[in-house]
């Protein structure tokens, strides 16, 4: 006779990726309950009033353009659900010290006709990977699979070269001008891995490509309006969510046929040990975290004073200067270091979205990378940076509310040691994350699954990593995909 389960499944974790892999299983009609440590859902999808009332800022991520690309957001309607998608008029600006800037444009041929001598090399580059984009997304961002690599070889080879290389490299080998170069190098920097190092062209591709087929949105209202509309979903399809609940060891779940977790190899072998082999134990311990950021948010009398006007079109500012600046920037937390010059990725919601703050006052979202663990406040740097490129920006200034990122690891404990990727992305973690097996998301413990960004296909907020886990689960569980 067969066990009864009160569940079929149950979720540890109420983020984009725990809600990702609730939903897909319950789509498949399987009952499923999420657990949630704080009291509300969101995981790196949070916004709250951080610094004044009425000043609404995204805690963690803010810019979501793997959120409008993911094939499994794609499948959902969660714009039924209260998601709004809001498209600055251009994706990224990258300003320069002389008061020009480069623009990435939804257009490829706008962007390029703002490059100067590189226009006709950057339409090279991106124009064959515009075209294959929901190829290049399909084969790359999830599990290493074959069968995308063999019905598309040309297409992702020619993304899988340049991809591969380090972001100095190929921006210096494909462009001559520092602009260009520059805001290459502030879209690769996004990994945080160093710019000399392999493959940190590959997320200078990704969303430079991205930027002209999709955009970089936000959602209106704040990115906690992400996992409400997916949590709205799910409990349409009759899955549960309790908030509050911090499991600190399997024993506490209710019973079910499938536990999957959306938390890091570190806290599974928290809550786990005594279920998990002392060998599948050893190469959890083995599992490489990358360094930490600097999160600061402002509450603004008016809108930033960009020397380049261009950029108040832009949802996305990159603040660092030039290509060798960010390098260096992202080398010295690999040294353990905290850059005078922090590379700063800064976003401007409620110059496009007016729910972030009140009538005539404005906020910005702002976050520099800094060695793991870090506690030192890197408030004065960021400031200055942005002043550099926006003179009286400090005049601006109302409020300030920061997280060092020992500070965000005890906010979000899947952020260890501050690190918001959820483990080095590197040539040899990209798939192999957390740990080199057929099926990434398994354990040996049958029935346990980890789904968080520590698997494929990483960090940012587009769910693929519970899809993707929910299926194996299912494959191996319940005898059928979805």
């Amino acid at each position: 006779m067969s066990k009864s389960y009160k569940y079929d499944a149950v979720v540890i974790g109420a983020g984009p990726n725990g809600l990702a892999a609730a939903i897909t299983l319950a789509r498949a009609g399987h009952s499923v309950i999420v657990f949630e440590a704080k009291e509300t859902i969101g995981g790196g999808s949070r916004s709250m009033e951080l610094t004044l009332p009425g000043f609404v800022h995204d805690v963690c991520s803010a810019i979501h353009p793997l959120g409008v690309a993911s094939p499994f957001f794609r499948t959902l309607p969660l714009e039924q659900y209260g998601l709004e998608w809001i498209h600055p008029s251009a994706p990224l600006a990258h300003p320069m010290d002389d008061g020009s800037v480069a623009m990435l444009e939804r257009s490829i041929e706008e962007t390029a006709a703002g490059l100067g001598s590189d226009a006709a090399s950057y339409r090279r580059v991106m124009e064959p990977l515009a075209e294959d984009w929901e190829t290049i997304i399909d084969a790359f961002f999830g599990p290493l699979r074959i069968l995308p690599l063999v019905r598309h070889p040309f297409s992702l080879a020619n993304f899988g070269l340049k991809a591969i290389r380090s972001a100095s490299g190929l921006a210096k080998h494909l462009f001559r001008e520092a602009p260009t170069r520059a805001m290459f190098a502030g879209s690769s920097a996004h990994w945080m891995l160093p710019l000399e190092q392999p493959p940190s062209a590959a997320p200078g591709l990704v969303l430079s490509m991205l930027g002209h087929v999709v955009g970089w949105p936000l959602p209106k209202g704040g990115s906690q309006h992400i996992v409400n509309a997916l949590a709205a979903y799910l409990r349409a399809l009759g899955g549960e969510i309790v908030t509050g609940m911090e499991i600190k060891s399997l024993e506490m779940l209710p019973d079910s046929r499938v536990v999957l977790c959306d938390i890091t190899p570190r806290q599974l072998l928290r809550i786990a040990a005594a279920r998990l082999p002392s060998g599948y134990q050893h190469r959890l311990q083995k599992y490489r975290y990358g360094p930490g950021v600097f999160k600061l948010d402002l509450a603004l009398d008016g809108p930033i004073p960009w020397k380049a006007a261009e950029c108040s079109r832009a949802g996305t500012v990159h603040v660092g200067g030039t290509l060798p600046e960010i390098a260096a920037s992202e080398a010295a937390i690999w040294h353990g270091e905290h850059p005078e010059r922090p590379f700063v990725l800064l976003a401007q919601q409620s110059l496009f979205d007016p729910t972030r703050a009140p009538a005539g006052k404005h906020t910005a979202w702002t976050y520099c990378h800094v060695p793991a663990g870090s506690t030192f406040d890197m408030t004065e740097r960021i400031e200055t940076q942005i002043e550099r490129f926006a003179p009286g920006f400090r005049d601006r200034i109302l409020a300030r509310h920061s997280f060092t990122a020992t500070q965000l690891h005890d906010y979000n404990a899947n952020y260890i040691g501050g690190d918001i990727n959820g483990g080095v992305q590197d040539l040899w973690q990209l798939f192999t994350r957390p740990t080199i097996q057929v099926n990434p998301y398994a354990t040996p413990v049958k029935g346990l699954y980890l789904c968080s960004s520590s698997t494929p296909p990483g960090g940012a907020v587009h769910g693929l990593c519970g899809y993707f886990a929910a299926r194996s689960a299912m494959k191996e569980m319940f005898s059928a995909s979805s």
